[in-house]
């Protein structure tokens, strides 16, 4: 094992030997160079005043060589703010700001102790990167029954996990925790799950309660009592999408200090808060007890970066910095929260009328971009077939009975629209069915 490896390894070890014992054999063997290109170029950039031949980028004029057809379309920016690599964690400003960003919006994370946020590309690498430092072939990996589908590749396919699920609501239609306290406790010979919490959710929008969250937490701090390790990742990809009685903040802060067995982390970005998809800037950011182990679970993160992309895209970070340092940033973001609010309550008005009750009920929704019809009479991809080739409308069919619908991209006055659609298309195949 390399020796800097080894370094980190006994500084997590000797800070929590259970946050030691979380991680992956590949987390274990995992660092961050210091004697290397990036080290030395770093070196060279703040003392080679005369010349500096460390670094594969092309310099003119004391500038990043660009061609001007790419910079006539970036003219607002410095080319140094876009052309150079980013460092492996990201923008400095950027980290900062992002972490700022969390404090003002999270008030629970006042007085706790966590890292500064390392950019990803996207909260897809973010996931893959906690996966890679603690999920090993075998390791159970806990996710609710309404999922992302992406979790399966990210960690069944890549790192060989078993995937464990718990129904996501219970028969009142709230959050599950005696489910997801079950899958906990179903791990108790293995000593160690990692837990996704992915609020508000992906496919339902659904985000639960104070009084939810806080039941959310007592079973993860049961386990950890019990002599479980626990691993909780939230997925906050859109976060902030709070429509109406849910928790407004992410479970990330009441998790930090949760207990000695809990290690949180917190993937979250730019890519559905600020509207900006395409620019694939995300963050990872991890708690514990002190600087010392947040170190090393970083230097560990920026060795799997360097691994795999080296950094992420310099431009895009630029960009996402000056939005969040613009003084019209927070007025405008919260003009694009009503539109999709609006859409939102549109979407349950709609439901609420009673007009679809004999063909779908829908699963609870208050948040995000997302709701799942629950279909009663038809199969899901036969009216996702249907609806695609006679009308001309796409939605995501998740099961036999599950129908995504995803209001995000739909203007508030077409959404009665769709749905009438959708009902014609449910229609169209019970007359069929009845031939």
């Amino acid at each position: 094992m390399n020796p800097l490896a080894k370094q980190l390894n006994e500084t997590i070890e000797k800070e929590n030997p259970y946050v030691y014992a979380m991680l992956s054999s590949l987390g274990k063997q995992i660092y961050f160079p210091k004697v290397g290109i990036l080290s030395q170029s770093a070196e060279a950039k703040a003392k080679a005043g005369k010349y500096n031949a460390t670094i594969g980028t092309a310099i003119e004029n004391g500038q990043p060589m660009h061609l001007k057809v790419i910079q006539d379309t970036l003219s607002a920016y410095d080319p140094k703010d876009i052309y150079e690599y980013a460092p492996p964690a990201g923008k400095p400003a950027l980290r900062t700001a992002w972490r700022s960003k969390m404090i003002d919006e999270n008030p629970s994370l006042a007085g706790k102790t966590f890292g500064v946020p390392i950019v990803t590309n996207a909260l897809t690498h973010g996931l893959s990167i906690a996966a890679d430092l603690f999920v090993d072939a075998g390791d159970s990996v806990i996710i609710p029954d309404k999922n992302w589908e992406n979790y399966e590749l990210t960690f069944g396919i890549r790192r060989g996990a078993e995937m464990v699920y718990y129904p996501l609501y219970n028969e009142e239609g709230t959050f599950n925790a005696d489910g997801l306290r079950a899958a906990l406790f179903a791990q108790q010979g293995k000593g160690k799950a990692f837990v996704v919490l992915n609020f508000p959710n992906n496919p339902t929008g659904y985000t639960p309660n104070q009084q939810e969250g806080n039941e959310i937490v007592s079973a993860i701090r049961e386990a950890a009592e019990a002599g479980i390790n626990v691993v909780v990742v939230t997925d906050d990809a859109y976060f902030g999408l709070f429509f109406e009685d849910s928790l407004q903040e992410s479970l990330f802060g009441q998790l930090s200090d949760l207990h000695e067995r809990v290690l949180a982390v917190k993937v979250d970005g730019a890519t559905k808060e600020e509207y900006v998809w395409g620019f694939r800037v995300g963050f990872i950011t991890y708690a514990g007890k002190n600087e010392a182990i947040l170190s090393a679970l970083e230097q560990k993160t920026m060795g799997i970066i360097r691994a795999a992309i080296s950094s992420c895209s310099h431009p895009a970070q630029t960009f996402v910095l000056r939005a969040l340092n613009s003084p019209e940033f927070h007025e405008q973001k919260m003009e694009k929260f009503e539109i999709m609010k609006g859409r939102a309550n549109k979407v349950k008005a709609v439901l609420d009328s009673g007009r679809f009750d004999e063909s779908w009920g829908y699963y609870p929704f208050n948040s995000g971009y997302f709701m799942c019809l629950k279909l009663k009479t038809v199969h899901a991809e036969d009216l996702r077939q249907r609806l695609l080739e006679a009308y001309g409308v796409g939605t995501i069919a998740l099961s036999d009975t599950d129908l995504r619908v995803a209001f995000s991209c739909i203007e508030e006055e077409n959404i009665e629209d769709l749905f009438n659609l959708i009902h014609q298309g449910v229609e169209d195949l019970e007359k069929a069915a009845v031939k």
